[in-house]
């Protein structure tokens, strides 16, 4: 496997039972962790304590996250997805209940991840139905997105929340009214904020200054197909 996130052409493992991380990139030092499984992910996903990766988030020392769906009984890849690090925060994590007193670990709380909350740029395709992408197609659709890197958490989910509401409008060319349709959407997403609309319009704002959106006038938007560097 060659890294997503630069130009070289493998990633290696980590020694068995290292916590977080499956794999690293000897050259840019990025991590990932491998998640596979015979069936097709659904709209949540089991993951580790729920603790650990929120302070992993805030401190940016997550991992990048592999989902494989693999076929049996040849164990063959049918589907790999990359969804990077800096596409996680507060909006895709679901914190479950603790076990119970009777459990062997009781009182530990782990996590969800909310696949379905993730917007289609956050979830890079490398392989689709048994067909491997061009690395290249892979990297660009890395670059794209890789201005969420230098991001706050809380920054970092708005923009992917409405990347997510842009991905349900289904349609590259936009008028400002069809995503405040998502307000009360984005209002249970984030309950603390008492002006949905004027947030919406900053991160609007952000992406056009990123080059993700065109601006082109009288409250109308157009996804851009650039790569963002």
């Amino acid at each position: 496997m060659y890294c997503p996130a630069c130009a070289s052409n493998e990633i290696k493992a980590f020694p068995n039972n290292k916590k977080a991380a499956d794999f690293y990139c000897p050259n840019c030092n990025e991590q990932y962790q491998l998640k596979c499984q015979s069936k097709s992910f659904g709209s949540r996903i089991t993951d580790g304590a729920y603790d650990i990766l929120v302070s992993a988030m805030e401190l940016n020392t997550l991992p990048n996250f592999f989902f494989m769906r693999y076929e049996q009984p040849t164990y063959s890849a049918k589907d790999l997805m990359l969804v990077p690090n800096f596409f996680f925060s507060p909006s895709i994590i679901e914190k479950r209940k603790a076990l119970s007193d009777n459990a062997r670990r009781h009182g530990w709380v782990g996590c969800n991840i909310l696949y379905k909350n993730i917007s289609d740029e956050g979830k890079i395709k490398i392989i689709d139905n048994g067909k491997m992408l061009e690395p290249e197609y892979v990297r660009a659709a890395w670059q794209k997105i890789n201005f969420l890197k230098d991001t706050k958490v809380e920054t970092r989910g708005w923009l992917n929340d409405i990347m997510h509401c842009l991905n349900k409008i289904g349609k590259d060319n936009f008028e400002l009214e069809e995503i405040y349709f998502f307000e009360e959407y984005l209002s249970r997403l984030h309950p603390q904020n008492k002006n949905i609309k004027a947030k919406i319009r900053q991160q609007l704002q952000f992406l056009r200054d990123k080059n993700y959106l065109d601006f082109l006038g009288s409250g109308k938007y157009k996804v851009t197909n650039e790569t963002i560097g």
